[in-house]
């Protein structure tokens, strides 16, 4: 399967080194220029065991590649945000970084013919993917959930430090779907 991850952070990068390293090719899209460099240079800008080795291995094989392109989406069958969900100083959620990945996932979707299907694995609260990232996929793309495009929640529940083992070891992997067709793509990823 042909994946993007929005996100080259700490889930971002476990998420998209592991599915290469299961011969999925993946693009890591990431605006720090920094990130891209180094992956595309085979090293990983986080510490996790056996992240530098698996990105070098899937950097060397063609099946892992970071950019700074959204339109690099359009090459891909699905889209994972993976980007950061930080504290507000006064504790509440930051989902700018939800809305801009959801506005750039929409622009591209535009352009797109094919059928894709977005995922969400950034934490988010309950209602964020309906109140925030579908109205702004739709309102940038043109096109509606479930009709032009699928919309899938993979929640990610890695460990720091243990975060590889803890995705090809799961002890559970919850997708939330509206429509079957987008919870299947998303079992065909695991």
């Amino acid at each position: 399967m042909r994946i993007s991850v929005i996100g080259a952070g700490y889930v971002g990068l476990v998420t998209a080194a592991a599915l290469a390293s299961k011969g999925h090719n993946v693009i890591v899209v990431d605006t720090n220029p920094t990130k891209v460099a180094m992956i595309n240079h085979k090293e990983s800008p986080i510490f996790e065991e056996g992240l530098d080795d698996m990105v070098s291995s899937c950097i060397e094989s063609k099946l892992l590649e970071a950019t700074g392109n959204y339109e690099e989406i359009l090459a891909t069958d699905i889209t994972l945000i993976c980007v950061s969900t930080p504290s507000n100083s006064d504790g509440s959620m930051n989902l700018s970084y939800i809305r801009e990945s959801a506005r750039d996932i929409g622009k591209m979707l535009g352009a797109k013919n094919a059928r894709h299907a977005v995922v969400v694995r950034s934490t988010v609260l309950s209602g964020t993917t309906k109140g925030i990232i579908i109205p702004a996929i739709e309102q940038y793309s043109g096109k509606k959930a479930n009709i032009n495009f699928d919309i899938a929640v993979n929640p990610e529940f890695l460990q720091e430090g243990k975060a590889l083992h803890g995705f090809f070891n799961p002890d559970r992997i919850i997708i939330g779907e509206e429509e079957q067709r987008a919870g299947d793509m998303v079992e065909k990823l695991y």
